[in-house]
């Protein structure tokens, strides 16, 4: 039976007395360390409860030494989002990803780490290893929950979702609201900076270039001139649009990644379900299905 897994809270201080929250989960204190991130309008919740249920408390209890990071204004990190909200997408590559990455490495020095994220998290922890190529020898493997950058796919619930209510409505909260409340709109966990909004919403239309919006910098192009850790990308067969299978691997492909796996999960694949773009870390049965998948990923680069 594997050992119960540990939890506490740490912050990390940023300029402009921002920090940002961390919940630490362990049985084993010198285990493998690794960095979950989570994605737009969500915060870190989404890989563990307190009671110790999800994906941060699964790998803990199997040895991991894990470390749930919340971006700045989310989950637990201080202040919360408003409309005194300025920074961005931009900052979070350029600071806050390797904010909470300095921290795992102070408590783990000379530890390589595994990186794991949740949607939009994936993109943000691509760009950033496109951005400062110097932090690839501290990523020992990356992997990717039901992560686009592009939105492709047409429906009709992606329509009234993402180009009525994200881009539309949330276009005129951020003008009379001055962020957008995600989570009074029921669309989320959390709610995003008018910034980070208007930033998403640029880079996930078809087409859109993968530029970043405050100096240019060209995310498509570094990416194809480093050689990412070895990748996962799993994938809900479910998910009609927020991380659909061909958009998926559409960004897989985009990054150029050559040592990649990509899995879709769902009955047809010898799932006991067929998983969307939360459930795909949140439900019951993801214990049983895909979670001792990802640990033979993290400890053997391979799946079964």
């Amino acid at each position: 039976m594997s050992p119960e897994a540990r939890q506490e809270s740490f912050f990390v201080p940023l300029p402009r007395e921002d920090r940002l929250h961390v919940r630490h989960l362990w049985s084993q204190p010198d285990g493998p360390p690794v960095f979950l991130l989570h994605g737009s309008i969500e915060n870190a919740r989404v890989f563990y409860t307190r009671n110790g249920k999800g994906l941060g408390p699964y790998l803990a209890s199997r040895g991991f030494d894990v470390y749930a990071g919340d971006l700045r204004g989310r989950g637990d990190s201080v202040p919360p989002v408003s409309a005194r909200s300025t920074t961005g997408q931009t900052a979070a590559i350029v600071e806050e990803i390797p904010a909470l990455a300095r921290a795992v490495a102070e408590r783990r020095p000379g530890a390589r780490q595994h990186w794991i994220a949740h949607s939009w998290g994936g993109v943000l922890m691509a760009a950033h290893l496109a951005r400062f190529p110097e932090r690839l020898p501290l990523v020992d493997s990356l992997t990717c929950f039901s992560t686009k950058r592009v939105i492709r796919i047409t429906s009709l619930a992606k329509g009234l979702i993402i180009n009525l209510m994200w881009d539309l409505l949330g276009r005129v909260s951020d003008a009379f609201v001055g962020y957008f409340p995600a989570r009074f709109y029921r669309l989320g966990s959390d709610d995003e900076s008018q910034s980070f909004h208007s930033d998403i919403v640029r880079w996930v239309r078809p087409n859109a270039p993968w530029v970043d919006s405050r100096d240019g910098f060209d995310y498509r192009a570094a990416a194809r001139r480093i050689q990412y850790p070895p990748t996962l990308h799993l994938v809900g067969c479910a998910d009609p649009f927020l991380g659909h299978p061909s958009d998926v691997r559409a960004f897989l492909l985009e990054t150029g990644a050559t040592r990649a796996e990509y899995r879709i999960l769902g009955k047809r694949w010898g799932n006991r379900r067929d998983y969307g773009h939360i459930d795909i870390l949140t439900h019951p049965l993801a214990v049983e299905d895909h979670f001792p998948w990802v640990v033979e990923w993290l400890r053997n680069r391979r799946l079964p």
